[in-house]
């Protein structure tokens, strides 16, 4: 698969996840130091309804400091230009010590300065690192690509290789906010999301050749190209002979070649994407269920019962009034 497509199938499915950025943190710590993070809901507080999903990210404006998610055995090293983002928000430590006690909450120095951003200072012994923590927040749960990542992307901005004005945007981003050029958090918010998709480009174009998975399939030419398609437009009454002629392959070959690398057939594939976004649609709307079942796909409402019931072992009004129920007490993730 050449790289413009593979950037294209890529660009179109990061489109159908919706991001929306923020950045909320601009942190400077001097060492040693070590701090424990994670973004709540409450740093995604100028988005209502509050996303149900956060991809958090740390971009290094100067200095040097260590990331590692917990329960992982290696940390991540991240240096002035560096950025950190982590695909499914896991709870992690950074800084320069990372066996060192986490400081507390009541040691850090926290001003606001202004467009929603927090100033977190910390002088320490020696100069240490100064940071943006950010977030792109969507409502996708358990989509098949933010599940495929790793724990944590790496990205050396300088390095990126198909946007040098990235980098020179970055560093306009990292001065301060009374600098000249500063740009706004909004802005800031737009950079992100650009960079979460060079650091999955950058990753997908890393897999080894003969791997298999989801995102060996984003490689492939034509698979890349049908799940760009299926992501794109779910409601449509696909075929696997459609698909197959819509990226120019025969019906066997796709169908052999899209289980091979996927892990299952096209229609099995839809099948439980149509679920996931009905699953969505049912926790996050009041459509009749009759219509949701319709959008599915499904041409009849006790069929999508049935199918619901496989997946979700209840059927979908009684989902609908657990998740109703479990929202007033705190976010809940669907089986």
């Amino acid at each position: 698969m050449s790289n413009f497509d593979a950037t294209s199938a890529l660009s179109d499915i990061l489109r159908t996840l919706r991001l929306r950025g923020g950045v909320f943190v601009e942190a400077e710590f001097g060492e040693p130091w070590c701090v424990l993070s994670q973004v709540g809901p409450e740093d995604c507080g100028e988005f209502s309804p509050l996303p149900r999903e956060v991809i958090a990210y740390h971009y290094v404006c100067e200095g040097a400091m260590s990331l590692r998610v917990e329960g992982d055995a290696d940390a991540v090293e991240l240096r002035a230009g560096d950025l950190a983002i982590l695909p499914r928000n896991h709870r992690h430590r950074l800084g320069s010590d990372l066996t060192v006690t986490p400081l507390s909450v009541e040691e850090i120095e926290h001003q606001a300065a202004g467009g929603g951003l927090m100033r977190v200072m910390h002088p320490g012994q020696t100069r240490g690192a100064r940071f943006f923590c950010g977030y792109l927040g969507h409502d996708n749960v358990n989509d098949p690509l933010i599940q495929a990542l790793p724990h944590v992307l790496h990205l050396s901005v300088g390095d990126a290789t198909s946007a040098n004005w990235l980098e020179s945007s970055m560093r306009f981003a990292a001065q301060p906010q009374s600098a000249p050029h500063g740009l706004t958090p909004s802005v800031l918010s737009r950079l992100a999301e650009l960079l979460f998709a060079q650091a999955v480009q950058q990753y997908v174009e890393l897999q080894p050749e003969g791997s298999t998975g989801w995102l060996a399939g984003l490689r492939d030419a034509r698979v890349g190209r049908a799940l760009a398609l299926l992501h794109a437009d779910h409601q449509r009454a696909w075929t696997t002979e459609e698909l197959a002629h819509s990226v120019g392959a025969s019906r066997s070959t796709f169908a052999e070649r899209f289980t091979s690398l996927v892990g299952e057939p096209p229609m099995r594939y839809l099948a439980r994407q149509r679920m996931r976004h009905a699953a969505q649609q049912l926790r996050e709307s009041d459509e009749p269920i009759a219509r949701i079942a319709q959008a599915a796909g499904y041409e009849s409402e006790p069929a999508f019962h049935r199918a619901f019931k496989r997946s979700f072992k209840t059927s979908p009004a009684a989902w609908r009034r657990e998740q109703t129920a479990t929202h007033l007490f705190g976010r809940a993730r669907p089986p």
